[in-house]
């Protein structure tokens, strides 16, 4: 029962999406959290972490997500995929850093950044990029 509907979520797009997300996240909020440390702003930690994570992302999405919709020729995908990176990029240093303009901690504005841009990047890169 359990190995059936594991295959079953296998191929829900969604559900890869999820996990190759979270994996993506792991590196993005390590890189974060170290930066925070070391004392560089949240702003500029966040949106490095966002940027190194988003690599993890494009490896992932490509390789287990959406494989059955890569080009031949991956570099107008690669640009697309890129193009969402940019949107989310945008949408997360704008939340954390408006959210440390007003003195939100900020842990609890990148995880509200990551909710925003988490769907606004899986429907761009379902509906452009892999479309």
């Amino acid at each position: 029962m359990m190995t059936r509907l594991l295959t079953q979520l296998g191929r829900v797009t969604y559900a890869r999406y999820i996990v190759a997300s979270v994996g993506a996240l792991a590196v993005d909020m390590g890189v974060f959290m170290a930066l925070l440390h070391v004392g560089v702003a949240a702003m500029a930690a966040s949106a490095t972490g966002y940027m190194i994570g988003i690599a993890a992302h494009w490896l992932l999405s490509s390789r287990t997500v959406f494989t059955d919709r890569l080009e031949r020729n991956r570099n107008r995908q690669k640009l697309m995929f890129v193009a969402s990176a940019i949107v989310g990029l945008a949408i997360t240093a704008g939340v954390v850093g408006a959210g440390a303009a007003l003195g939100v901690d900020p842990r609890i504005a990148k995880l509200c950044a990551i909710a925003i841009s988490f769907n606004t990047t899986y429907l761009l890169r379902k509906r452009i990029v892999f479309s």
